[in-house]
């Protein structure tokens, strides 16, 4: 092989090997410091013409209803896998099987994964990549640190990241004095936060607020964070 081939053989091969160092020690970081932004926050100020409103709350800050209740409604198993639901993987493609829409099965985890170090889109590479950094952040992160996490990124409206400008935007009220039907209300949009408010719930919105309240009130101090670990 001539030189100048074995060289871009060496770099084709250092590129392959820095892609995983740099998603190890990315997901280290914001494992030790909160993000500023995620892609999905700036793609999405991008195509909309939004502004970004997401400042953090600490874990200890968020009242303990608004924990169980997002538990409850995205990942009931969430301190039982390592990850991956695959019952309701096996469940939602049952569902597609059946001829109905294929909906559910992503993890908290997966949700953090994606929404923190990813693009949106449904591609089999960003799938791909969803999966590794799903198992990087359960490697080197404990469940409180996902889950909170998770409260501090998603999406709640437009522009609106996080917990603290989801209870300021809808309800006028900080993370830590949410009411139960406050954070079922917030938990509820949360399959299409674009289309669902919470300040102004519908009635499916609502009654499925209801069944949230209520599913919330059986998750048992095992089901949430430190899991027993």
């Amino acid at each position: 092989m001539k030189p100048r081939g074995r060289r871009l053989w060496r770099l084709a091969l250092a590129a392959v090997l820095a892609l995983p160092a740099a998603s190890v020690l990315v997901v280290l970081l914001w494992g030790l410091v909160p993000p500023p932004v995620t892609w999905l926050m700036v793609m999405r100020s991008i195509e909309d013409g939004v502004g970004i409103d997401a400042p953090w709350t600490p874990y200890d800050d968020i009242a303990d209803v608004m924990k169980r209740t997002v538990v409850a409604a995205e990942d009931a198993r969430f301190c039982s896998h390592h990850g991956f639901d695959w019952e309701a993987i096996e469940q939602a493609l049952d569902r597609l099987n059946s001829g109905r829409s294929l909906r559910g099965g992503s993890t908290i985890s997966q949700q953090v994964a994606k929404n923190v170090f990813l693009w949106p889109g449904r591609t089999w590479t960003r799938k791909g990549l969803e999966a590794g950094f799903t198992v990087l952040i359960e490697a080197f992160w404990s469940k409180q640190g996902i889950l909170e996490m998770y409260l501090n990124v998603v999406e709640w409206e437009p522009g609106v990241y996080g917990i603290a400008a989801a209870a300021r935007h809808h309800f006028d009220t900080t993370p830590d004095r949410l009411t139960a039907r406050q954070a079922a209300l917030l938990a509820a949009v949360l399959p299409n936060p674009l289309e669902w408010n919470a300040g102004r719930p519908g009635g499916y919105v609502s009654s499925r607020a209801a069944t949230l309240q209520a599913r919330a009130r059986s998750v048992r101090p095992a089901d949430m964070p430190p899991c027993g670990r």
